[in-house]
């Protein structure tokens, strides 16, 4: 069943113009909506904790900072935008002890209340608005008159008013511009992590280095396996975004597009999507919940040492050295930071 879609024309800023809107974080997408709807003429503050290196920036954006709690407390709507891991300690520490009836807590994703790492009190709106982009672009699209396509859903729905809170905030950022879409939190949390798991991050990952191992056992240079199966494929990536799997055909060889339909099924086949099957069904029981949970309560100790073990892959090693030779590419660490608070 297609999901509805809401525009500009179905959202009411003036829902949001009396009251104080919190976020709290200073990262990618706490920014770009906190910005968003500076500009879009709503009370916004941040709260932060004590010492977080993104007080001076967003004071210097322009915002009034507060610690975590006062925030909490002064606003009407607030957004938890901080990373999952960092979430259910800081709502029973700053978020629960200071909300009461008639406020709204508002998440970009929705791990840690689908899983319940965050219960919340039956007395208050809980909601979702997901940007379908990273905060830069959400804030540039904003900037150029333009938007981000963003999700919308509801939890809980304690005063009647919580789907016209969240279209107004989506229209704050931008996204009706775009076009919002209705979700709930089971299915945007447990499409995200699957997506996450088996394309986007992990099977994309584990099919480039899988590639790239293979040429180079098979005695081909690393520099032409790093070449045919990692740098080409942002082009095939952008095709795709563009124009879709049939638009990204239409734009490569013939040669190319046989070997695609004839043997991409062979490598991606019924067993690899049995294995799909079976992620999404510990997403779906919350096994894979628990146990990241475990994970990050535990030291990251698993988690750090996959991470470094990828990090010492002749891949990593030869795509160091042929990047140098792009000046065109950004270049970018390999330790990517958590979204900041």
């Amino acid at each position: 069943m297609a999901a509805k879609v809401y525009k500009d024309k179905d959202a009411d800023l003036g829902v949001l113009a009396d009251k104080t809107l919190a976020v709290l974080g200073f990262g990618s997408q706490g920014h770009a909506h906190a910005l968003n709807l500076k500009d879009s003429g709503l009370n916004v503050i941040i709260g932060l904790y004590k010492g977080s290196k993104s007080i001076p920036v967003a004071k210097k954006a322009g915002f009034k900072v507060v610690l975590t709690a006062d925030a909490v407390k002064q606003a009407d709507v607030i957004f938890v935008a901080l990373p999952d891991t960092k979430q259910a300690s800081v709502y029973k520490s700053d978020i629960e002890p200071n909300l009461c009836k008639g406020k709204t807590l508002l998440f970009s994703h929705g791990f840690s209340i689908h899983f319940k790492t965050i219960v919340t009190p039956k007395n208050i709106n809980v909601i979702l608005v997901a940007p379908k982009g990273p905060g830069h672009i959400v804030r540039r699209q904003y900037l150029e008159g333009k938007g981000v396509p963003a999700l919308v859903a509801v939890h809980q729905n304690a005063d009647g008013k919580a789907k016209k809170i969240g279209l107004a905030w989506a229209k704050g950022i931008g996204g009706t511009r775009a076009g919002v879409l209705e979700t709930s939190f089971k299915e945007e949390t447990e499409t995200d992590l699957f997506g996450e798991q088996t394309v986007l991050c992990g099977g994309l990952s584990a099919l480039v280095i899988a590639g790239y191992e293979t040429l180079v056992e098979a005695g081909y240079a690393p520099e032409m396996a790093y070449f045919e199966c990692l740098h080409e494929l942002k082009l095939i990536v952008d095709l795709m975004n563009e124009a879709g799997v049939s638009g990204m055909r239409f734009s490569i060889s013939e040669t190319a597009k046989w070997g695609d339909v004839s043997v991409g099924p062979k490598i991606i086949d019924a067993g690899t999507k049995k294995r799909m099957k079976k992620a999404l069904k510990e997403i779906q029981s919350g096994k894979f919940a628990r146990e990241w949970v475990k994970e990050y309560e535990g030291g990251y100790k698993n988690y750090n040492r996959l991470l470094k073990a990828g990090e010492k892959h002749s891949i990593e090693k030869v795509g160091d050295r042929l990047r140098s030779m792009m000046p065109w590419m950004k270049k970018r660490g390999t330790k990517g930071a958590q979204a900041a608070y």
